[in-house]
């Protein structure tokens, strides 16, 4: 059914992007899909915050993030079950579609965070971006409680 299932993980927010990775291994499993786990960094090379940092910031950024992302596909993700790791800058609901389209992903597993009204109507929330906008099916795994 699906060939490549997309998974953005916010490595910032610790028990969430867990059962967002089991329900994506579960799809993976029964579908022999290749998974893509995606952390989306800000915009850390756009001129403005650039100045802000030394020149290899960015650079080193991007690796820790990267050992970051290593660390929790070995956590998350059994040994039988292929997958790819992906760091990218930008705007993260953008950044999402943009790595969707770019790999073909057929299906996006996607955490939604727990927030408050206040929280969603002042920022907005990047899973709902995320489904509002995608050509592609978005399975949205909500928190406990």
């Amino acid at each position: 059914m699906y060939k490549h299932i997309l998974v953005p993980v916010d490595l910032n927010e610790q028990g969430f992007a867990d059962k967002a990775a089991q329900s994506a291994v579960w799809q993976a499993r029964h579908s022999g899909a290749q998974l893509h786990l995606l952390t989306v960094l800000p915009g850390i090379h756009m001129s403005m915050v650039a100045t802000y940092f030394p020149r290899d910031a960015a650079n080193k950024m991007k690796q820790d993030v990267g050992q970051r992302l290593q660390a929790f596909a070995q956590q998350y993700l059994p040994e039988d079950i292929h997958y790819q790791l992906h760091v990218a800058e930008g705007k993260p609901y953008t950044t999402i579609l943009e790595y969707a389209a770019k790999l073909k992903a057929e299906l996006i597993i996607m955490p939604s965070h727990k927030r408050s009204r206040m929280d969603k109507v002042m920022l907005g929330s990047v899973a709902s971006k995320v489904v509002e906008n995608a050509p592609i099916p978005v399975l949205v795994i909500k928190p406990q409680g």
